[in-house]
């Protein structure tokens, strides 16, 4: 009978491992069937993250070593005449528009006094300087024949008429109000 009890503890045991595999595989089948998307783009995302890690890394090795090298000496004299010539161009560029600048500013002062030269010449010779500096650059015959002489009839009209500016009858269109009440700006 011995051999009939060996046999039923084996039978126990191995269904008590049978059952702790079952509990298992139910409660992880329960995870992924509630979790299984959420687990795929956690894993996924770990993927990539452990991707651009290393591929950082590899960047600053490389980085390092190329750092930590001692550049050639044609290289950096290239560079530096390369630095040299585009210093030159640019200060040649900032001299050509200074140059240009200086002849403008020349040009206007220039103007400006032929035009003082101008107005005081005409002072001279009697004439109005004050209006258009154009009337400067004509010549006297061109002035004399451009300005239009109004017959003195029409200002009679309007005295005749009866308009007086300051009552604001007789067609003006502008009328006389009173001034702003309020404190006087006085102290």
């Amino acid at each position: 009978m011995e051999a009939d009890g060996d046999a039923t503890e084996i039978k126990t045991e191995t269904t008590l491992e049978n059952q702790d595999l079952g509990f298992l595989q139910q409660s992880v089948g329960v995870v992924v069937a509630d979790y299984g998307w959420y687990l795929l783009f956690g894993c996924i995302a770990v993927y990539l993250l452990i991707q651009q890690l290393s591929k950082r890394r590899a960047g600053q090795a490389q980085n390092g070593s190329a750092a930590g090298s001692v550049p050639d000496a044609s290289s950096v004299v290239k560079r530096q005449e390369a630095l040299e010539a585009a210093r030159i161009r640019m200060q040649e560029e900032l001299d050509a528009k200074a140059a240009q600048y200086r002849e403008k500013q020349k040009q206007v002062e220039e103007e400006k006094r032929r035009q003082k030269i101008e107005m005081w010449e005409s002072m001279k010779e009697g004439k109005s300087y004050k209006g258009n500096p154009k009337h400067l650059y004509q010549n006297t015959e061109e002035a004399s024949s451009s300005t239009v002489i109004k017959p003195k009839t029409e200002k009679k009209s309007l005295r005749s008429s009866g308009f007086n500016p300051l009552t604001g009858e007789g067609g003006g269109s502008c009328a006389w109000r009173p001034g702003r009440r309020g404190p006087s700006a006085g102290g």
